[in-house]
């Protein structure tokens, strides 16, 4: 269902925490233009921890107006709380969005069969194609191969693809051993894109894609041989740099970079990135040919 570069959209906020929405429109037309393939709003990389819902599906719905189509858009879409997130999904399709992105419980800690009653919960009146998104580092809930097969098992028409972020790439065979190559595997590692790719993904939900659009997208589409292993090899520095900090504040930094005069604004607690991390991304987008 989805392939190629996807980016995890930053939200452009101004210096008091406001969204702007002119930025906003204007980055996802950059990125339309550029390639890729997909676009994610109100992810991790676009702050959705600090938003209202009620701005959260707002800015969702911006996104499907500019895409005009053009793209699908995947809007974030999670919660710890199984009721909130059906909401959530329900609000993603009435704001346009053509699939929803969705973390498994974080904080509430639940085991592998709580991870499963609550995907099991939302499957039978789901609205929207649901992309799972295993990102262990943050949420502190891994969805373990086994769990993941189980519940796209059960729903195969609802649990469309995975966004894995686990870092843990044998999952990628694990994974099409039990639910076949139609099943989209998308990586949510940029550095690991290229192995992952290799051992049967499909793509990339990316960060860097916010600043490096084409390359990205050119990456994605020349598969896994030396073309592909050079541009990995370009964009290798940028990929780390934007995780030299917490992010989104190094990307947020490399946007201004490289769209000078996009809103430099984070809510509170994320901060500007340090010193070390700026000159890492310097040096990230000097290498990718981006400055």
């Amino acid at each position: 269902m989805f392939s190629g570069s996807i980016p995890a959209l930053v939200t452009p906020f101004d210096a008091d925490g406001r969204f702007v929405e002119a930025a906003y429109r204007e980055h996802i037309e950059w990125q339309i233009a550029e390639g890729s393939s997909a676009l994610v709003p109100c992810g991790t990389t676009g702050e959705a921890a600090t938003l209202t819902k009620d701005e959260q599906f707002g800015i969702v719905k911006v996104c499907v107006d500019q895409a005009r189509g053009r793209v699908p858009v995947i809007a974030g879409a999670g919660s710890n709380d199984t009721r909130v997130a059906a909401e959530n999904i329900a609000a993603a399709k009435a704001a346009g969005a053509d699939a929803a992105l969705m973390v498994p419980p974080y904080y509430n800690r639940p085991s592998q069969e709580g991870i499963y009653q609550h995907f099991a919960a939302l499957g039978p009146t789901a609205a929207l194609p649901i992309v799972l998104y295993n990102v262990p580092a943050r949420t502190v809930t891994d969805i373990l191969p086994e769990t993941l097969i189980r519940i796209v098992s059960v729903f195969p028409k609802v649990f469309v693809a995975v966004k894995d972020a686990s870092g843990v790439l044998q999952r990628v065979s694990q994974h099409r051993a039990a639910l076949g190559d139609d099943f989209c595997q998308l990586s949510g590692n940029d550095d690991l894109a290229l192995a992952y790719n290799a051992v049967g993904g499909a793509g990339c939900i990316s960060v860097s894609a916010n600043v490096a659009p084409r390359l990205c997208a050119d990456f994605q589409a020349v598969g896994t041989g030396a073309d592909a292993l050079a541009l990995h090899d370009k964009l290798f520095a940028l990929h780390t740099a934007l995780f030299t900090d917490a992010s989104p504040g190094p990307v947020k930094y490399a946007m201004t970079k490289v769209r000078p005069g996009f809103p430099a604004g984070l809510r509170l607690p994320m901060t500007w990135p340090g010193e070390a991390a700026r000159a890492a991304v310097d040096a990230g987008l000097a290498r990718a040919g981006l400055a």
